[in-house]
């Protein structure tokens, strides 16, 4: 029987259907620090606030006297009890990524010596602690400067070498733990949009490696802050700590630019998470206040009216943006951080705007009073196993109902609002929305017969689904009998 599901779901593929790569939730990334600052005091792992997604363990930086060979030990804390906290993190559908570099760690790759023995330590920290892959957020080193050449074809060297690694510790990670290897960066905006003014040493850097990763690379969390003026796609200079700032710089990176280097590619919306400070005292520049974060994000998404003087180009924004990223996690627990987890909590108001009856859709279209239907089409990628060391994409397409008619009692939910995780899975569903869910989920076939259904009044929670057969499911969250999400996942042995 799981063979039958797995060549149906690949026939699905081969038959024609479009193949997206998108991420289909907004995530709330943040820095953790591994060290302690009286500033922004040590958070223990397990006590960062369950708003955020993804949190990046900063940082892997070189040992000392060396430039390659990378080392992470937690401190004030055994290594057990850490790599317990990560697992604690990721039973509660959370990513942990190692974060390499920093504003202090050097990374040069000089010569194949020096790629091997930084493929070697960086596969020791993943071995020795159950990370979910590494984010790059390397400031200094050949790694991130270009030497020559392009942005297709850069001139061999520390950058063409550091990728090289990137790829290959990637595949050792997929050999070993039969996943793919979660992988992100955050550039600084002169390595990034700094390309469309000049191309050389730190202008553009990171250019070549995100175009030679873009097929790997989960996110990206451009560093808006610590900046100088940056111009935008329409040629005119923006200056950071304001809403023309992250609104350009933003769409910048997914529309693409020229540069001397040749033409960069943008990125999909939903690969950006927008990255900030916490409060003014977590970054030497760019700090914005939550209002202007708020209309910089909403107009991005569609959601908003223009907050400055930059027009967005792709003309309705971008629905499907990735998220927001901060520097940190620590910055954002303290209370004089403009109050404790305000960035956070600004995350949550920003992402759970719903659409009211006869408001906008995604398209900025409006909506009808009637009792209509919304339906939007939405993707994710699972990974099922050919064989014991063989994994293949699967793109599992879902439909969204959004019910528009006027019910006040009956609260409507963007695709975003719900995560469904793992997703094949075994014997647990995990269930988690971002505010309490009063309702019932049912779980049908794809004939619509109903198999399990539950009164929820939750905002997390686990379903049972151990006595289900392998086959592929519905799970239908129902408010008043009314359709108001469902999400298409995979059962497997």
């Amino acid at each position: 029987m799981k063979r039958q599901i797995w060549l149906w779901l690949i026939g699905i593929i081969w038959s024609g259907y479009p193949v997206f790569s998108q991420n289909s939730t907004p995530q709330l990334v943040g820095y953790w620090h591994n060290w302690n600052d009286d500033s922004a005091p040590m958070l223990p792992l397990n006590q960062v606030d369950d708003a955020y997604d993804i949190i990046c363990v900063a940082f892997a930086t070189p040992a000392s006297n060396t430039h390659a060979h990378m080392t992470f030990e937690p401190e004030g804390i055994t290594p057990a009890v850490f790599a317990a906290q990560i697992s604690a993190l990721q039973n509660q559908g959370k990513k942990v990524l190692i974060s390499i570099g920093g504003a202090t760690g050097l990374i040069t790759l000089d010569d194949e010596a020096d790629k091997l023995s930084f493929i070697n330590s960086m596969n020791l920290i993943l071995s020795a602690y159950p990370f979910d892959g590494i984010d790059i957020d390397i400031e200094h080193g050949n790694c991130i400067t270009i030497e020559g050449g392009n942005i297709k074809n850069p001139a061999e060297g520390g950058q063409t070498r550091f990728i090289a690694a990137i790829k290959t510790i990637m595949q050792q990670y997929r050999t070993l733990y039969h996943k793919k290897m979660m992988l992100t960066a955050a550039p600084e905006t002169a390595y990034l949009q700094g390309g469309m003014s000049s191309y050389g040493s730190i202008w553009g850097g990171y250019l070549p490696l995100l175009d030679a990763l873009r097929d790997s690379i989960d996110y990206i969390y451009p560093q808006l802050y610590n900046s100088g003026t940056m111009y935008g796609l329409d040629g005119n200079i923006y200056a950071q700590g304001t809403a023309d700032f992250i609104v350009a710089e933003t769409e910048a990176i997914i529309q693409g630019f020229q540069t001397q280097g040749g033409n960069f590619a943008g990125f999909p919306a939903s690969k950006i998470a927008v990255g900030l400070p916490a409060c003014n005292a977590a970054a030497g520049g760019g700090y914005a206040d939550t209002s202007v974060v708020a209309a910089a994000i909403r107009y991005l998404l569609g959601h908003g009216p223009q907050p400055g003087n930059y027009t967005l180009q792709y003309t309705g924004g971008y629905p499907h943006l990735g998220g927001m990223m901060t520097w940190s996690v620590n910055w954002d627990a303290k209370p004089t951080c403009n109050g404790s987890y305000s960035y956070a909590r600004n995350y949550e108001r920003i992402f759970s705007d719903t659409l009211p009856a006869g408001g906008k859709n995604e398209n900025n279209d409006s909506l009808s009073h009637a009792c209509d239907t919304v339906y939007i089409m939405q993707y994710d990628t699972i990974y099922i196993p050919v064989y014991d060391t063989v994994y293949i994409p699967v793109y599992v397409y879902d439909t969204v109902y959004i019910d528009t008619c006027d019910r006040s009692n009956v609260p409507m939910f963007a695709p975003e609002d719900i995560l469904l995780y793992p997703n094949p899975a075994n014997k647990y569903l995990n269930l988690k929305s971002r505010q309490p869910l009063q309702g019932t989920v049912v779980i049908r076939d794809l004939s619509g017969k109903s198999l399990q259904h539950y009164a929820w009044n939750r905002r997390q929670g686990q379903i049972d689904v151990s006595n289900l057969p392998e086959g592929v499911y519905l799970l239908i969250i129902e408010i008043e009998h009314h359709p108001v999400w469902t999400r298409k996942w995979v059962k497997v042995k």
